[in-house]
């Protein structure tokens, strides 16, 4: 278990509002970004209290967000980070070198992750480590896919994937992490977990949270999985569902906007 030594990551507490963060994916272009964000930038509903907004971004596009970002209230960050800190690993990006542009968030063990680069439980683990350690806050996504749920495994498979997590890290540092609940199934899909499914396992999974220590029990835990401002306002007003990992509605601004404004009564 690693003590850590980043003190400077702000805890995302489930009690500041919804988290609503946008998810590009593989899209992006220095134009396009720059029309993106300066819709987003231009909207009051991101000031309002009650909700925190951010986007994780492709990693050519971080000096981009830093330059249009700094000070803003749209926070930003990666989708990926490399389980190492330096060496012989070509194409990889270390924590650190995020951490430097400003990032404040990073998503890792995403299930386009786990599936297309092979990515393990202890992978993730480790990968939350180095995000903590460079000060920044992880996004860890669990999530089944159709099979495992059709099989009636969804409970067993986000419990191994979340506690392979919560094994590598201390109390504190637990207490610094976003979870996201992504049923595979529902990714692209336009498929959508109803909001008694989603919140059937976000309940699950703050259980398991809660387990690690009472400092983790406020940890937010978000859903994601085809969220569209027609659906969210719906899953939202669950108990333990404390905003969204946005994919494609995250393109447009209109949509992430819409999303963001469901979250500010919930």
């Amino acid at each position: 278990m690693t003590t850590g030594t980043a003190a400077s990551a702000r805890t995302i507490s489930r009690k500041a509002g919804k988290l609503v963060v946008g998810n590009w994916k593989l899209h992006g272009s220095l134009a396009g970004n720059e029309a993106l964000l300066g819709d987003l930038l231009a909207s009051p509903v991101l000031s309002a209290p009650g909700v925190i907004a951010a986007v994780c971004v492709p990693f050519p596009y971080l000096a981009q967000c830093q330059v249009r970002l700094s000070g803003q209230v749209l926070g930003f960050g990666a989708q990926d980070v490399s389980a190492q800190l330096s060496g012989a690993f070509t194409g990889e990006v270390a924590a650190p070198m995020i951490a430097e542009f400003g990032a404040r968030f990073v998503i890792v063990g995403h299930s386009e992750r786990r599936t297309y680069h092979a990515e393990t439980d202890a992978n993730v683990a480790a990968k939350t480590v180095r995000v903590l350690d460079a000060g920044m806050t992880p996004i860890v996504c669990v999530g089944e896919t159709l099979a495992e749920r059709e099989a009636g495994k969804t409970t067993a498979v986000v419990t191994r994937q979340l506690e392979a997590v919560l094994a590598a890290l201390t109390v504190e540092q637990a207490a610094r992490i976003v979870v996201a609940y992504e049923p595979v199934w529902a990714i692209g899909t336009g498929k959508t977990a109803t909001s008694a499914e989603a919140q059937e396992v976000h309940a699950h999974l703050r259980s398991l949270l809660r387990a690690k220590g009472e400092a983790v029990t406020d940890v937010a835990v978000l859903y994601g999985g085809s969220v569209k401002p027609d659906n969210a306002a719906e899953l939202f007003s669950m108990a333990d569902v404390d905003g969204g990992l946005i994919g494609g509605a995250a393109l447009k601004a209109a949509d992430f906007l819409a999303i963001c404004e469901a979250g500010l009564s919930r």
